[in-house]
């Protein structure tokens, strides 16, 4: 599944996608960030959606990379690793689980 977010109707995609970017595996009020895979540039609720949908496994970005990264699935606002990492999104305030933490590795290398 796909949806559209913020102005710029960046896309996110992943199995039971809520209006928010919560997914069949993560569907709290927190889980709203979309993580960028590196091998195909999606946006996805979560790396086992993407592995579920890709015939290849999530490719972490780098955490040094000016490109966006994590997509706000509340308001649509792309963040770099750094910005992401303040807990909550710049431009609309809404916060991220912090036990995302548990797969930083995953999304980030």
């Amino acid at each position: 599944m796909k949806r559209l977010f913020g102005v710029a109707k960046v896309p996110m995609y992943g199995l039971q996608l809520g209006e928010q970017g919560t997914c069949e595996h993560y569907h709290s009020e927190f889980d709203i960030a979309g993580l960028k895979c590196r091998e195909c540039q999606r946006f996805y609720a979560c790396y086992q959606c993407h592995d579920d949908l890709e015939k290849h496994q999530f490719v972490p970005t780098a955490k040094q990379s000016r490109e966006p990264a994590v997509l706000c699935g509340h308001c649509g606002n792309l963040l770099t690793f750094a910005r992401y990492k303040e807990g909550h999104c710049p431009s609309c305030g809404s916060a991220f689980n912090p036990k995302c933490a548990l797969h930083e590795s995953v999304y980030f290398s």
